[in-house]
Order: structure tokens, then C-alpha cells, then sequence
């Protein structure tokens, strides 16, 4: 029998659109042969099931099932393709833990940590992965643009600390500009991180479960045509994504490493996608996504078809793996 499977899209952030994206290019790719996939796409206002016309039927929330015209669908798995909270930051992963339903990402105490760049680094530094130098602000605090300064250096960036693709990140080249940098961040999270410029090779690599393996997938190259990777670089074509990396072998089995590494000592599960700056040949961190975006234009789904996977292995892959946890 065919298993159904529900795939979580939308969510609560700036990328709701994205994970929209996402969620429908799963929905196109995982094998009827093998599954009914069915869209759920989780907001703000409510969470709903979408049939073949676009018909919205309501998520029950106290088991996670949902009826269709009289009848009533259970879900043997659940696909996360939510970007940003709550399916990224371990909302989604409790939720679906208590209802005792498995899901394809990482668990959620995992999602919590990597959700959150200054804890995530904190947690690394120890197994000697290198990072930028980093400064902390709270909202409320009191800012000292000198203190600050003193310790990052400019240029710096000013980022959300729990936000992804980019969303509230600022390059401060001038003391003046640092302020405006900071209120920037503060509208996309209540918690900042102020890292010092990172002047390297900027590089992305997927690692994923695969077939029961730890998988590191060939490494991308990022070179944004704006002054970084930001959100128009990642989203609007500003950027060249260049797969397989143009790095030296050494550079190479460095960053393999090292991403194995988080992914391991994290005890992840599911797909990850971490960012490196590379100077001198020594990869530094910048953070881990535990659910990249996945339409074709995607970097996982670009790594993944570079070793040789399609769309629907892949999908099918985070299904058979979630299944198999359960």
C-alpha cells in the first residue's frame, strides 16, 4: 500500500514564498508509484490541505490529519519543506514528534540549535571548526558602536540571528552606516549577530542521509554579483552558482570535512546545507540550514544532480530514511 505523504510548505517567515516554491517542486518529483503526496501549506491564518483544484480542506491540528470529502487521510510521513519558523527552528519537529508522525528533516532540538547561528557556532567552535569573529546584541541593549568596532572591524555584517535566506542581513562598510545595519536586523529577529568580513571563496555544500550514508554532495561555488550573497543574489539571479566548486583538491577535502564533521558531531538527519568563506585554504562557518530550499534552481537540488541524483531520489530518499526512524 501506498504510503500518504504530507508536504509542509509556507510557514511563519519572510520566506513563505520560497518554501511555496519548494514545497510544489517536491510535489512534482516524488514517485506516485511509490507515494500520495498531498501539499500542506502551514501560515499564519491556518494550516490546509490542498487537493488537485486548489480546494482548501483544514489540517486537524490535534492529530494532524484532515478529511477530504468524507474521508479521513492519516499521514505515514511528513515532508519538510517549511523554510524559517516553524519548520526549520524544531516547532514543526516536536509537534509531529508528540503526534508520533515521522518527518524528513533533522529532529528538533537539532533544528533549534542550527536555527540559531550564534548557538550553532558556539557548539562547533570546540571541534575546531573556525568562525568569523562575532559580536552579540539583544534588543534592549545598549549599543556601543565603538566596543563593537573595536572587536569586528569594518567592513562587518550585521545579521538576524535566527532568519534565513539572507532576510536582515546588512554589509557595514562605515561607522555611520552601523545603526541603521542594526534596526535592519532587529526587524527580522530580537537577537543580532555582528561577524567580522570574511574575505575568501564563499562555498555551500549539501550533506544528507542518503540511502542510510552520510552524504557530502559536490561543493558550490557562490559568486554574487552584488556586494554578497544576499536575498536578490540568492533569489533574483544576481548570482553565479558555480557546481563543482573551482577550489583546489586540498580546499576541497578541507570543506568535506568539516561539513561532515557539523553534521555528524550535530547528529543530524536529513538534508543540511552549510556556508563556509575559505581563506587561505581554511574553511570558516557561517551557518547550517537544515531545510534548503529545493526547487530545480536550488543549490541542494543542483549538488544532488552533480553526483548523479535526480529530483526523485533525492525526495524519495528523505521519505524511505524518515520511515525507517520510525
Amino acid at each position: 500500500m501506498k504510503a500518504n505523504i504530507a508536504i509542509i510548505m509556507g510557514g511563519y517567515s519572510s520566506e513563505y514564498q520560497i518554501s511555496l516554491l519548494s514545497g510544489q517542486n517536491v510535489f512534482k518529483h516524488l514517485d506516485r508509484s511509490r507515494f500520495n503526496p498531498y501539499r500542506v501549506v502551514i501560515s499564519t491564518e491556518k494550516w490546509v490541505c490542498l487537493d488537485d483544484r486548489d480546494e482548501e480542506y483544514p489540517i486537524d491540528r490535534s492529530d494532524f490529519t484532515v478529511e477530504i470529502q468524507g474521508e479521513k487521510i492519516e499521514f505515514q510521513c511528513v515532508f519538510n519543506a517549511v523554510h524559517g519558523t516553524p519548520g526549520e527552528d524544531g516547532l514543526m519537529q516536536a509537534y509531529l514528534e508528540l503526534a508520533g508522525i515521522p518527518q524528513t528533516s533533522c529532529d528538533y532540538y537539532q533544528a533549534a540549535l542550527t536555527f540559531n547561528k550564534r548557538d550553532l557556532l558556539s557548539v562547533l567552535k570546540p571541534y575546531g571548526i573556525k568562525t568569523a569573529v562575532s559580536f552579540y546584541l539583544d534588543a534592549g541593549d545598549t549599543i556601543d558602536e565603538d566596543k563593537i568596532l573595536e572587536k569586528v572591524g569594518l567592513p562587518c555584517f550585521v545579521k538576524a540571528n535566527r532568519a534565513g535566506s539572507s532576510f536582515g542581513i546588512t554589509k557595514v562598510r562605515k561607522k555611520q552606516e552601523l545603526i541603521k545595519g542594526i534596526e535592519h536586523a532587529f526587524k527580522e529577529d530580537d537577537q543580532i549577530i555582528i561577524e567580522s568580513f570574511l574575505d575568501g571563496t564563499e562555498v555551500s555544500v549539501g550533506v544528507i542521509t542518503y540511502k542510510g550514508e552520510t552524504l557530502v554532495l559536490p561543493i558550490t561555488e557562490i559568486v554574487s554579483e552584488n556586494d554578497f550573497f544576499d536575498y536578490e543574489a540568492k533569489y533574483q539571479g544576481k548570482s553565479q552558482e558555480i557546481t563543482p566548486a573551482r577550489i583546489s583538491p586540498e580546499e576541497k577535502s578541507r570543506v568535506e570535512e568539516t561539513a561532515r564533521l557539523a553534521y555528524e558531531v550535530l547528529g543530524m538527519k536529513g538534508y543540511s546545507r552549510s556556508e563556509f568563506i575559505l581563506i587561505d585554504g581554511v574553511p570558516h562557518m557561517l551557518e547550517m540550514n537544515t531545510t534548503p530550499g529545493l526547487t530545480e534552481q536550488s543549490i541542494l537540488p543542483q549538488q544532488a544532480r552533480a553526483a548523479g541524483i535526480s529530483l526523485s531520489e533525492l525526495f524519495a530518499s528523505a521519505v524511505d530514511e524518515a520511515l525507517k526512524q520510525n
